[in-house]
């Protein structure tokens, strides 16, 4: 009895220590509401009008630290443009030419750097491997994979990457160049993840694009199912889908089948949580790295129809199998011109399976395209991806069971 009693303590501690967390993470929009100072950065040369900066970021181990950036705005421009936050992913940094990108697709963009590093190219003493120089005001790097949460909550990697996400923001709202209503954040891999994360929290954002990276991590069957099964403090604190109920802004889940880190099952398992406008493209062949995210033209597709019309351009609203049939339903402001099925008869992780594409046929009415393709025999996962001349629009993500 005193084992069970002593059991049941610990448990009412344990939830009381989660539910005390995730307020602290929930006020981080409240605690980085104000823009941050910003500072030039000394070395870093201009190019045209994007420039490097650094911005006062939260405290960590009792001192201060700051951000490095590249920022932004477009070169032609009447009245107030859109913004956007972008955030690197696993070895990366902030990218001047991801900012070039975006000033080009007429948004004011910032990207940020949230491992304490530049983007100056070092090679660390006695190690063979290059990596970015940490500048004097950093703060935590990233430690694995969540290894770091049994670390006090605010010395967490993560607690500072989404301050810095969110500061970002605020810093971008300032700008009287900018309109405030209209500022989205976009991630790649790790920025992925915290991108799909900080969306629950600072609802200023007016849209996101998490590419590859997700929540539910914890039940994936890969190297990120290994590190955080047993790993409360991610499953508890960190995990997006603790937030996921509050993503009311749209979102673009944008990703491919064959990506080796994110599971598609996972992601679906986020983005069914998110009660906000969706649109998901999976893209065939995409690739992972920072180009392959950021150079497909579905991103700044996504954002512009956002920012102009309140939505996205399109949208999937139903999918199923009807007596060996794989059905999806269309919405769509662009005409859309073939359709195909991409399934797998394969199981385990999706990244190594073997996808399969067939043509799918597809016809209008009642306000929608519906697609439909007979699913080959021993199907055990499957989507339809529907296309606009270069840009995909993909169904949810099904298995079968």
């Amino acid at each position: 009895m005193r084992s069970l009693l002593c059991l049941l303590a610990l448990s009412a501690a344990l939830f009381a220590e989660t539910i005390a967390d995730r307020k602290v993470v929930l006020g981080l929009a409240d605690t980085c509401a104000q823009a941050p100072k910003t500072y030039d950065a000394e070395g870093f040369k201009a190019d045209g009008p994007i420039r490097a900066i650094f911005f006062d970021a939260l405290p960590s181990q009792g001192k201060p630290t700051r951000v490095f950036a590249w920022i932004g705005l477009p070169a032609k421009r009447e009245g107030k443009v859109p913004g956007i936050v972008l955030v690197h992913g696993g070895g990366g940094t902030a990218y001047k030419e991801w900012v070039r990108k975006w000033n080009a697709q007429g948004f004011a963009a910032i990207s940020i750097a949230v491992e304490g590093q530049t983007d100056q190219e070092e090679k660390p003493a006695g190690k063979g491997r290059t990596g970015w120089a940490r500048h004097a005001f950093a703060g935590p790097a990233r430690d694995g994979i969540f290894a770091d949460t049994k670390l006090p909550l605010k010395e967490q990697w993560m607690y500072h990457a989404l301050a810095d996400t969110i500061l970002a923001n605020s810093l971008l709202r300032s700008l009287p160049e900018v309109d405030a209503t209209k500022i989205g954040v976009m991630g790649v891999s790790w920025g992925g993840v915290i991108t799909s994360t900080v969306l629950g929290l600072d609802d200023r954002f007016a849209f996101g694009i998490p590419t590859y990276g997700c929540g539910h991590l914890f039940d994936a069957e890969n190297h990120w199912g290994r590190a955080l099964h047993d790993n409360e403090g991610y499953r508890q604190v960190w995990d997006g889908l603790n937030y996921a109920d509050r993503v009311k802004m749209p979102v673009l889940w944008l990703s491919w089948p064959q990506d080796a880190h994110f599971p598609l099952g996972c992601q679906a398992e986020h983005y069914r949580k998110a009660p906000g406008p969706r649109m998901v493209s999976l893209i065939t062949k995409m690739g992972h790295s920072h180009p392959a995210g950021w150079n497909p033209p579905d991103s700044y597709a996504f954002a512009k129809s956002v920012v102009e019309t309140g939505k996205p351009w399109g949208g999937s609203p139903s999918a199923k199998s009807e007596s060996g049939t794989a059905i999806a339903v269309f919405h769509s402001s662009k005409p859309l011109t073939r359709a195909v099925l991409v399934s797998t008869t394969d199981k385990g992780f999706t990244g190594t399976r073997k996808w399969v594409e067939t043509p799918a046929m597809a016809a209008s009415g009642g306000g929608g395209t519906t697609a439909s393709a007979p699913l080959p025999p021993g199907t055990t996962a499957w989507y339809i991806n529907a296309y606009a001349g270069d840009l995909t629009l993909t169904s949810d993500y099904q298995e079968t069971r």
